[in-house]
């Protein structure tokens, strides 16, 4: 098999692993529901991730302040490292462990809702936003590999993607992520 046949697919093993999963498909439908009851209060999301997953992150951010399927109002989400000038100065004033907590401290409110994508786990500036998330009441929502890491404490809800594979677990990322931006969308706006 060639390498970009085995690639294509392992993703769909992965992904028809995760349909037949019923408890993690009600999880992102329970996560759905979570960040809808949010927006309808005025609250926000709020996106960090690392590399590829800080892209991810920045991604779902626009389709949700910008717009996924619908015309429709712009909605509060925003990813923590957008503002270069924020991210350059926590990082040299303080240490780049600290830049997404430090957001957190700034722009979290209780009810917001923090969407943490890491692979691993254990990304030490996504396992400090978590903390200061849950110190000011926000609602956490992890998106991880099979193991959690250090999110499997710090996480409201955990959506584990069954694999150790990074390309895989970031592909399956962006799967739900659209599916939740979907469902937000679908729920605030599809009668408009």
């Amino acid at each position: 098999m060639s390498k970009t046949l085995d690639s294509i697919t392992q993703l769909a093993k992965l992904a028809e692993q995760i349909a037949n999963n019923t408890e993690f498909t009600a999880l992102i439908d329970k996560v759905s529901g979570v960040i809808i009851e949010a927006y309808r209060k005025g609250n926000k999301t709020i996106f960090c991730g690392n590399g590829g997953s800080s892209a991810e992150a920045q991604h779902l951010a626009a389709e949700l302040s910008g717009k996924f399927k619908l015309d429709r109002k712009a909605i509060p989400a925003e990813a923590c490292h957008v503002n270069s000038s924020f991210v350059t100065a926590v990082s040299n004033d303080y240490d780049f462990t600290k830049v997404y907590s430090r957001h957190i401290d700034a722009f979290g409110n209780p009810g917001d809702v923090l969407i943490g994508l890491s692979t691993s786990g254990t990304s030490e500036n996504i396992v400090n936003a978590f903390s200061a998330a849950k110190e000011k009441r926000l609602i956490t929502v992890a998106l991880t590999g099979q193991t959690g890491g250090l999110l499997n404490n710090l996480s409201d809800f955990i959506l584990k993607v069954p694999s150790l594979e990074v390309p895989r677990i970031q592909e399956i990322h962006l799967l739900i992520g659209h599916i939740v931006c979907e469902k937000v969308e679908q729920s605030l706006f599809g009668d408009e």
